[in-house]
């Protein structure tokens, strides 16, 4: 079994950042593609960034320039930096690691306010 913790949501105004941070910890060895999803009131679960076992990154077309996902020094750990900060950016955010399938934390609230 695979656990993640997710950290670092928050209520922020537009054009402001927020760190998300996660850990994935159980049964997991190795490591694994990471990522963070999104999901706002009313839409479905969307990628916002993941980041590859050899450490390339891939993000959604709405956060380039904008976000950036990076490994912790501790193995299966990811954050997330976020700058300037959209009202649109309002979501819960999920942080997700692919170990044989997908495994997914409880999910952080991001609020931007306009």
């Amino acid at each position: 079994q695979v656990q993640l913790v997710e950290s670092g949501g928050g209520l922020v105004q537009a054009g402001g950042s927020l760190r998300l941070s996660c850990a994935a910890s159980g049964t997991i060895f190795g490591l694994n593609t990471m990522g963070w999803y999104r999901q706002a009131p009313g839409n479905q679960r969307e990628l916002v960034a993941e980041i590859s076992r050899r450490g390339q990154p891939n993000y959604a077309d709405s956060v380039k320039g904008r976000f950036s996902i990076s490994r912790g020094n501790a193995p299966n750990t990811v954050s997330l930096q976020m700058n300037s900060l959209k009202p649109e950016d309002t979501a819960v955010y999920y942080c997700s690691v692919f170990f044989g399938r997908a495994y997914w934390g409880q999910g952080t609230q991001v609020t931007v306010s306009s």
